[in-house]
């Protein structure tokens, strides 16, 4: 029988989800990331060595875990492609759904443009 076990936030913003995904990540099999985009993430300091994770799930640090990016994410490419050049060896360690949410260049204009026309009123 397997098992498995997930961390779900009941807040948005910093509630120390990637703190416990750090930690457990090391002893598991497979870690996942399941919704969100790049615009969350933590960085981890290990053997001296600073990451910026935002797509990538936490798994990654341990080399016998394979990692996934679930279809719920949304990933934009530029951004998935620096978080990856932060390691050397992914093959067969990270793999992205088909499914998951792109989010291209044009999407970023469309909506800062947006923004731009609601003035006073916009989100920020």
């Amino acid at each position: 029988m397997h098992t498995a076990d997930l961390i779900v936030g009941l807040q948005w913003g910093d509630e120390g989800k990637g703190k416990i995904v750090d930690m457990m990540a090391q002893e598991y099999e497979v870690v996942a990331r399941f919704a969100g985009g790049h615009n969350a993430g933590h960085t981890i300091v290990t053997n001296g060595r600073k990451y910026a994770l935002h797509l990538i799930p936490s798994g990654i640090l341990n080399c016998d875990a394979v990692n996934i990016i679930g279809n719920g994410v949304v990933v934009c490419p530029a951004n998935l492609m620096k978080e990856m050049a932060q390691f050397d060896n992914l093959e067969g360690r990270l793999w992205l759904s088909d499914k998951a949410h792109l989010i291209l260049p044009y999407h970023q204009l469309i909506d800062q443009a947006k923004e731009r026309m609601r003035g006073d009123k916009a989100i920020g």
